[in-house]
């Protein structure tokens, strides 16, 4: 199931249209074997109380739709989308949920993975944004590291472009002050490089 291209803006396009990666549904294929082996067990232990045999039938069913077979239709239904202009995660197939984050928002990307998430191209990915969305993470994405670096070109040509296609205005002193100290504060520049930039930003002032 695609992501519906109906949701895009008419000079938008779509980057990278991402499923959760499989390691995801492997709580819900545990679960569910479980289940089925409670109702196997339990159908060799009891003889002949056909009631109490419906009865386990039907708690394992409600069980399986409460988490498993839900697991599973929100991985099929979850999109991670990164197009020119923002970044989307949408999921649900009745009660849908949606969550976006303009590419000129965004501050910071970073990534994490355990040993064996780096062996299977799996790993969470943190989005830090500006505004009221503070930082957002995802969790079981297809190759994080890949995803990271196509957010920050796709993040830089969308801010040198402009909002709405125009060139870039001119930074102000305090916005180019502020880019500097993100790029301080994500250990992009040193401490001299930012006191020296910083100095050479205040003396053309």
């Amino acid at each position: 199931m695609a992501f519906p291209k109906k949701l895009l803006t008419s000079d938008e396009e779509l980057v990278l249209d991402l499923r959760p990666h499989w390691i995801a549904l492997v709580p819900p294929i545990f679960v569910t074997i479980l289940l089925i082996a409670g109702v196997i067990a339990t159908y060799a232990l009891i003889n002949g109380n056909g009631t109490l045999k419906l009865i386990i039938l039907g708690l394992a069913f409600v069980l399986f739709l409460a988490y498993p077979l839900r697991w599973f239709i929100r991985w099929v239904t979850s999109h991670f989308v990164v197009t020119n202009e923002r970044l989307i995660h949408r999921a649900g197939l009745i009660a849908k949920k949606s969550m976006e984050v303009p590419l000129n928002r965004i501050n910071d990307v970073r990534f994490q993975q355990n040993v064996f998430e780096r062996m299977i191209g799996a790993g969470d990915l943190i989005i830090e944004s500006a505004g009221t969305q503070g930082q957002e993470v995802f969790e079981d994405v297809r190759h994080p590291e890949e995803v990271q670096k196509v957010i920050y070109e796709r993040s830089e040509e969308y801010q040198a472009r402009g909002s709405f296609g125009h060139p870039a205005h001119e930074p102000t002193m305090t916005e180019e002050l502020q880019r500097l100290a993100d790029l301080k504060d994500r250990g992009a520049i040193t401490e001299a490089e930012y006191e020296a930039q910083k100095a050479r930003l205040l003396g053309a002032g």
